[in-house]
């Protein structure tokens, strides 16, 4: 019986520790949320979500992101900032075609991917870029723990949004460094 309860409290006091790691967690907050439904109504009146979004030629990508990619480069005021807004489109299965992407965009839409570079001081170690990803009707996607991906998304993690664009050329955490400098 000793065993028993000693076993029910370490449970117990584990998950305790695993909910509070993920309220402790830097992003995913409702704080982080209610932000990232600012990105999207932006995304809506720029014309980069919902029904009267634009298309672009949408070219071959790679996991994470899907095997046919549409990417977007403007600047979006958010709160009172006006920063760097990507927004990438993420199309699937793979195997999907060019030619099938276009011909139905809906059908082929995993998700929406962003990031938007916030007022300094946000996250000053990745350059203060706010990342989201969105599921396809504008809600927010969330990884395996259940957690929303919206904020500092995997911030010190191995794997992850940042870790990733961490590792991209000319040290701003875009793998297209080139499309970065025509917005300036």
């Amino acid at each position: 019986m000793k065993r028993f309860l000693t076993a029910a409290i370490l449970a117990a006091s584990f998950t305790g520790t695993t909910a509070l790691a993920q309220a402790m967690a830097p992003f995913g907050t409702d704080e982080d949320a209610a932000f990232a439904a600012k990105i999207w109504d932006a995304m809506e009146s720029l014309n980069l979500a919902g029904e009267n979004a634009i298309s672009t030629l949408p070219y071959e990508g790679t996991d994470p992101h899907g095997m046919m990619l549409e990417t977007f480069y403007t600047k979006a005021k958010i709160g009172g900032h006006t920063g760097d807004l990507i927004v990438k489109r993420n199309y699937g299965p793979k195997g999907v075609s060019m030619e099938e992407v276009q011909m139905n965009p809906g059908k082929h839409l995993g998700s929406v991917t962003v990031m938007y570079r916030r007022e300094a001081g946000f996250d000053p170690d990745n350059q203060d870029w706010f990342w989201v990803k969105f599921l396809p009707d504008g809600s927010l996607d969330k990884n395996p723990k259940g957690m929303r991906l919206a904020g500092k998304v995997a911030k010190g993690a191995d794997k992850g949004c940042i870790a990733c664009h961490s590792l991209a050329g000319g040290g701003d955490y875009l793998y297209t460094t080139d499309s970065i400098t025509m917005m300036k």
